[in-house]
């Protein structure tokens, strides 16, 4: 029997090529690995960045968004394209509960749905959801974001790390933007060693082995990577969490000198800009009470912030002069179980993703 194209069954809707939300086109594993992996929360901006009735637009994933705060002072993000002409929306104008694009006056509200044309009223795209919109939360000062994969992704339940949803931790948030690929931010902090070399000089780095055996601990959230033989001298062990977010939790011990509340807590996460750029958010902490938690927050910002700023630009300057290839040309030792881990972690995590999105999945 013979058959024509009209014959041939259309294949069924998973096995139908995707295009990833907030692109035009299906990504692959190299550049999901690249931009950002997805179906995950991700830390966007420092809430006090954006001001009641103002807007502003970021490149997230290597996707142009905007933000703004509606009339209540909730926070909204979309895609910065009208879904007109794909005009950027970021250069129109604020309207309390939704925005204008600056090319025909395109009216778009906070969920991402045309809400007026002015050109011409009624048209069809009037009450259309046209706009790609995200799901947001601001919490810990922070304004997050869940970006799906595709659009029949559903947000997975918000929850803040544990240093950050609890009421006997006080913290404070440290937000830089630094030059190169984002998966150079999480193998940095996965590498507990180089804080006796590259920190050494620091406030509260200096003590500690310069040698050291580590093992890697599994947890149900995740993995501890540690020292076997060093506890409470150095940078001597980070946990890497899966949990709502990616991110890791680690101390770094203090004396007395530096107030009370033992050691002190980092709670750190990034989302990349794009392939060569990365934000990076930081809550250090440290868990105290009643007085102690104002002392504390006093030497926090009399003593202490000035010598983290430091310690954080040794990091820059390390990670913004590596080659972008950097972790393709290396020889790998026992110090760099954790590195090795979340590398394979993120890797079969970008495949799986490229499978959905080529309808393989």
């Amino acid at each position: 029997m013979t058959t024509t194209a009209h014959d041939t069954p259309a294949a069924p809707a998973s096995a139908r090529p995707r295009h990833a939300v907030g692109t035009r086109r299906t990504l692959t594993a190299d550049e999901l690995s690249a931009f950002g992996l997805r179906d995950r929360w991700y830390p966007i901006l420092p809430g006090h960045m954006l001001g009641n009735g103002s807007m502003q637009k970021v490149t997230r994933l290597g996707v142009d968004w905007l933000l703004f705060r509606d009339a209540t002072g909730r926070v909204r993000m979309l895609e910065d394209r009208c879904p007109h002409r794909s005009a950027p929306l970021s250069a129109g104008q604020h309207l309390g509960d939704r925005v204008a694009c600056r090319y025909h006056g395109v009216q778009v509200d906070g969920t991402g749905t045309v809400i007026s044309v002015p050109g011409m009223p009624g048209c069809a795209l009037e009450g259309r959801q046209a706009t790609v919109s995200l799901e947001v939360v601001e919490a810990a000062g922070v304004i997050f974001a869940f970006v799906p994969l595709t659009e029949d992704s559903e947000p997975t339940p918000f929850v803040l790390p544990d240093r950050l949803d609890d009421e006997e931790h006080s913290y404070f948030l440290n937000y830089v933007e630094w030059a190169g690929p984002w998966r150079f931010y999480m193998d940095n902090v996965l590498d507990p060693m180089h804080g006796a070399f590259l920190h050494r000089d620091s406030h509260s780095m200096s003590g500690g082995d310069n040698s050291a055996r580590f093992r890697i601990r599994e947890t149900e959230r995740g993995f501890f990577f540690e020292k076997t033989d060093q506890r409470g001298k150095n940078f001597d062990w980070v946990e890497f969490v899966r949990g709502s977010m990616d991110h890791v939790d680690l101390e770094i011990p203090y004396g007395d000198e530096a107030g009370p509340g033992g050691s002190f807590g980092i709670v750190g996460m990034s989302v990349p800009v794009d392939a060569d750029n990365v934000c990076v958010f930081h809550w250090r902490t440290r868990k105290v009470s009643g007085w102690e938690r104002e002392v504390w927050r006093f030497l926090y910002r009399t003593a202490l912030e000035e010598k983290h700023w430091n310690v954080l630009e040794q990091d820059r300057a390390v990670l913004e002069i590596l080659a972008h290839d950097a972790d393709s040309h290396e020889h790998l030792y026992q110090h760099d179980l954790g590195v090795s881990r979340i590398r394979r972690m993120y890797k079969a995590d970008a495949k799986a993703q490229a499978k959905v999105l080529a309808g393989e999945a």
